[in-house]
């Protein structure tokens, strides 16, 4: 069999427990990362998983600035998912200045993430994690005379694009959205604009369920040994907004409290601090989502998989690519409920909070998992300290154990080089892992 690898690949002296094998680069995962293994006697002796492009200094940054300032400011942390940054921030800094935001405001914001939701899983579905179904390097090596090629390309496109205008009509961009502000909005969105995206929510979904079939039915498969924790932000309505923190061992905690379960885990080889929950393995993400809060899926969303859903729990964590698929259909689902019933946008200025010393907490479900925002401020309302704890940080920890488990499997087996490095980078992209925004590339040095 022949392994699809997107860089640069050398295999200098080998034999059979010692390698000399080094992947340059790989796409289709969001920024830097690189992979050291040592094997020894045909055992890994030696794993290390690290994120190499993370110290941006963003929680120095927003020291010493006034604290309405900070959601434009750190919706510039990923050029992805700054929507789920801008929120979370607006969250935070709205509980600092005891802010109640609007009905209105909170169904609009909703809406605004439905479309991130939308846009985001359908750039790692179809441009990143696609290719590995079909093995090939990337979508632009799919054959266009293959009709079934063809039409999932085409409906990349399609739905990728549904999601932006429903972040653009309503948000006023698909990142980085000018609207949203503390209290409220800067701009209201116009109906008539809300109402016309029903039409195309409705053209997307049977793309979306095609996609969900196909992740349903794809081989890839890896059950995590080591035990673990999932963890997320649970709502009634599964909005990623609200709702409490609860976990897959049972515990129902305030949003206020979460960041009093995660654990530091100083990783020196990495640029990035990983996380642990009271000290356990933990994992976030649409996997976690699913397992603990299936249950409040869109109503036309569960009769649509319902074959699908004892699929969670799991400790397939190949699932996570299925369990997007149904997040997007989800948020079509949920976006068309919400549209239909809007009857009118009422005009309602951004509500005033009086600057305070206090400190705020934020916590949504961005794309990629829990994202955790801790505000604390002065008097006169001015930054002293901030906390950001994302996604990818949080299973940082879990992924590197993961892969350990799954490059000794393979060696078990006698696999050869390549397709332990095949085997890895995909079940790297089912993370869908985020970096950082510049780059897309792992390094794997074999010692």
């Amino acid at each position: 069999m022949t392994y699809m690898h997107d860089g640069n690949f050398d295999i200098g002296d080998i034999n059979k427990d010692t390698y000399s094998i080094k992947l340059d680069e790989i796409s289709k995962i969001e920024g830097a990362a690189s992979l050291e293994i040592k094997v020894t006697d045909g055992k890994v002796e030696d794993l290390k998983f690290s994120i190499s492009e993370w110290k941006r200094f963003y929680t120095q940054a927003i020291q010493g600035k006034p604290v309405t300032a900070i959601p434009p400011l750190v919706a510039r942390i990923c050029g992805t998912c700054s929507n789920a940054h801008l929120l979370a921030s607006l969250e935070a800094v709205e509980n600092a200045l005891s802010i109640k935001i609007s009905d209105q405001t909170l169904l609009l914001r909703k809406l605004i993430f439905h479309g991130l939701i939308i846009r985001d899983h359908a750039l790692h579905l179809y441009i990143f994690a696609l290719p590995d179904v079909f093995k090939k390097n990337s979508i632009l090596d799919f054959d266009m005379n293959d009709p079934v090629q063809h039409e999932f390309l085409d409906d990349a496109f399609a739905v990728k694009e549904v999601g932006n205008q429903l972040s653009i009509v309503v948000g006023g961009r698909s990142v980085h959205a000018p609207y949203p502000t503390v209290g409220g909005f800067l701009k209201l969105p116009k109906l008539d604009e809300i109402k016309n995206l029903v039409t195309s929510l409705k053209s997307i979904r049977p793309k979306v369920l095609k996609l969900i079939d196909l992740f349903a039915h794809s081989s890839f498969f890896h059950e995590v040994q080591a035990p673990f924790v999932f963890t997320s932000l649970v709502s009634k309505d599964f909005s990623y907004l609200e709702g409490t923190i609860q976990t897959s061992r049972g515990d129902m905690i305030n949003e206020k409290e979460f960041g009093n379960h995660l654990n530091a885990v100083v990783i020196p080889y990495s640029h990035a601090r990983g996380f642990s929950y009271d000290g356990q393995l933990m994992m976030v993400g649409a996997i976690a989502r699913l397992t603990l809060g299936k249950q409040y899926l869109n109503p036309k969303t569960i009769e649509s998989v319902k074959d699908l859903l004892p699929f969670f729990p799991t400790k397939n964590l190949f699932y996570n690519n299925l369990a997007q698929a149904i997040e997007i259909l989800h948020s079509i689902d949920q976006s068309i409920e919400i549209i239909e019933s809007l009857q009118a946008i009422q005009p309602e200025a951004p509500i005033k909070g009086a600057m305070k010393e206090s400190t705020g907490v934020g916590v949504i479900e961005a794309p990629r998992g829990t994202l955790y925002y801790k505000l604390e401020i002065d008097e006169k309302g001015v930054v002293k300290r901030g906390e950001i704890v994302v996604p990818t940080g949080q299973n940082q920890v879990i992924m590197e154990r993961a892969i350990r488990e799954i490059v000794e499997e393979l060696l078990s087996k006698n696999a050869v080089q390549e397709k332990i490095i095949y085997e890895v980078e995909k079940f790297i992209r089912a993370f869908d892992p985020c970096m950082s925004c510049a780059s897309h590339f792992l390094k794997v040095k074999w010692k």
